[in-house]
């Protein structure tokens, strides 16, 4: 039983929906007291945190849905959020777990990072949707880091970020930024959508995104995790 605390976009179809079926079996452990499991420690760290687990669900969802599945168990939204203090394994140590467990295998949709530069530019657009400070200040700190630099600090800073709800004109800024990437490849329809509201508009991003395959979007963390907030 694992949910992981890593964007759902580096999952690959079998993780990705392991972890839709494992999070509602542990809302059921939950919710129901049930003794299975109750002692792992995945579960323990989830007690009192329901909100959170729900969140994390939508994110999942949010994901699932921009590679075409469905998901037909929704769960309650809460206007309050409680996330675990803990981690089971931490950030750093997931993106090494993942990449052993994909040897040979397919990856998700965005490749599991290779060097600190290549993290954050995966989460630049998350983090410029919550505080546009942290995101002057983590680029001028990557800027100053080798590329050999281990992961473990700013992995965690960016599950953490990540973590927190965006301000809603904060996100539309970002989204914004989202849309300047694609919007060259826009049909006349596609303009005219992107008009319609921040839905729209990030709906067409996505879009076009996967038509053109343009890949500083396909491996961004906001091309999903953003959809949750809208």
């Amino acid at each position: 039983m694992r949910v992981w605390d890593l964007s759902p976009g580096y999952l690959n179809r079998g993780s990705l929906l392991g972890e839709h079926r494992e999070l509602h079996g542990l809302r059921s452990i939950l919710l129901n007291y049930k003794k299975g499991y109750s002692k792992h420690p995945e579960t323990v760290r989830w007690v009192n945190c329901l909100s959170g687990l729900d969140r994390r669900h939508d994110q999942l969802v949010a994901e699932m849905r921009i590679r075409g599945y469905v998901d037909r168990t929704p769960v309650e939204q809460h206007k309050e959020v409680q996330r675990p203090e803990c981690f089971v394994t931490e950030p750093f140590e997931q993106i090494s777990l993942l990449k052993s467990k994909y040897i040979n295998k397919p990856s998700g949709r965005i490749p599991l990072p290779k060097s600190v530069q290549e993290l954050w530019a995966q989460h630049k657009y998350s983090v410029m949707a919550r505080d546009y400070n942290e995101y002057r200040s983590i680029g001028k700190r990557v800027a100053a880091t080798k590329s050999s630099t281990s992961l473990s600090s700013l992995a965690k800073d960016l599950v953490l970020l990540i973590r927190q709800e965006p301000p809603y004109g904060q996100m539309i800024n970002s989204i914004e930024h989202m849309w300047g990437y694609v919007s060259s490849y826009a049909s006349l329809e596609e303009r005219q959508a992107s008009k319609q509201g921040a839905l729209e508009l990030y709906n067409t991003i996505s879009t076009i995104a996967f038509r053109v395959e343009e890949q500083y979007l396909l491996h961004s963390t906001a091309l999903s995790e953003l959809h949750v907030y809208i």
